[in-house]
């Protein structure tokens, strides 16, 4: 089995996009991202399928020649049904490996199946253990991988969900899971997925600035101190410096947000979140302050760590408001820094 070393779960959305496109070559050559369509209920069934389409493109446009996984995990059957079809119509020219799963509609999983028998690209297999490992939930993967062709390739994503200081035995429990699910045929790819970033609340930032610890990296630290023969061919999965809850978030509405949003910082042990305003005569100022405060920490990793901090550093020594950025822009610019990290991060 030979797979990528990192597995971020990326949002199918402009910010998302610009922060892998960002990543260098070396960066990019480690990273297989498996990125999220964004929810799209009620939708007439004529502009849902040029939506997904258009997610489709644009997505495809970023990989170009790299591989990566598309999903729509908060898709109803109609949207499904719908990725399905541009999937399969964009086959020859798309990267993107369609992912499946033992909940999903009979109808989605029949498609994922086909489009992975008929193109060659093989399919991703996400299953889903937001708590305890549940045995029953074998049963469904068992009858998914029998189904898949024998000349293609499968991908196993083990997707925790989020992973908090609430999950203490998430490693243990993720164990049991690989132990029935790794035999269960040779993955191509086998990655444990989890979701350690905060919900971003206005709660969380009353004083400004809060740190949080990265309790999916912890967890992935105890998984892999496991002896188990396996362990060793597993990749690492997180949800990038969003949460489980914030990736769900559908298309922008165009109405504005909330009149606060975050610089996002990662460091070994933990994430550093710092206040800024999204409006007001005091923004750029604030903002401005925020990340000579990310600059200032001992963990800050300097400016040609990457594009991630170089914005940082120019951000925290310009004038006026122009490269401020906006809620968009704070989001790319953690995601660049956070991927690149974790990337450099899993270097053996």
């Amino acid at each position: 089995m030979s797979g990528p070393l990192y597995v971020p779960v990326l949002p199918a959305k402009s910010h998302a996009r610009k922060a892998y496109r960002q990543l260098s070559p070396a960066v990019q050559a480690a990273v297989v991202p498996l990125w999220n369509l964004p929810p799209r209920p009620g939708l007439h069934p004529d502009v849902l399928a040029t939506d997904v389409r258009q997610d489709i493109r644009e997505v495809s446009r970023v990989q170009r020649h790299h591989p990566a996984w598309v999903d729509a995990p908060f898709a109803d059957e109609a949207q499904l049904s719908v990725l399905a079809d541009v999937l399969s119509a964009d086959a020859e020219v798309s990267p993107l490996r369609p992912v499946t799963g033992p909940e999903r509609p009979e109808g989605h999983r029949a498609a994922t199946l086909e489009h992975a028998r008929s193109t060659g690209s093989g399919l991703g297999i996400r299953v889903t253990m937001p708590g305890e490992w549940d045995d029953a939930v074998a049963h469904g993967v068992r009858d998914l991988v029998a189904r898949v062709d024998p000349a293609a390739e499968a991908d196993l994503l083990l997707d925790l969900g989020a992973v908090r200081a609430d999950r203490p035995d998430a490693a243990k429990e993720s164990l049991r899971a690989l132990d029935t699910l790794m035999p269960l045929m040779p993955w191509r790819t086998a990655a444990v997925l989890g979701g350690g970033f905060p919900d971003v609340t206005a709660r969380l930032l009353e004083h400004g600035t809060a740190v949080e610890p990265r309790w999916d990296w912890l967890v992935w630290r105890e998984l892999t101190s496991s002896t188990r023969e396996f362990v060793r061919r597993l990749a690492y999965g997180d949800y990038g410096v969003d949460s489980t809850r914030g990736i769900t978030r559908g298309p922008s509405s165009g109405n504005g947000g909330p009149p606060w949003g975050a610089l996002r910082y990662t460091t070994d042990e933990s994430f550093v979140l710092a206040k800024v305003p999204t409006r007001g005569p005091d923004r750029a100022a604030t903002i401005r302050a925020a990340a000579r405060e990310i600059l200032a920490l001992p963990d800050f990793r300097g400016a040609t760590a990457g594009a991630g901090e170089a914005w940082l550093r120019d951000c925290a020594r310009g004038q006026g408001p122009r490269g401020t950025g906006n809620a968009g822009v704070w989001l790319q610019v953690g995601n660049v820094q956070h991927m690149t990290y974790v990337a450099r991060s899993l270097q053996p």
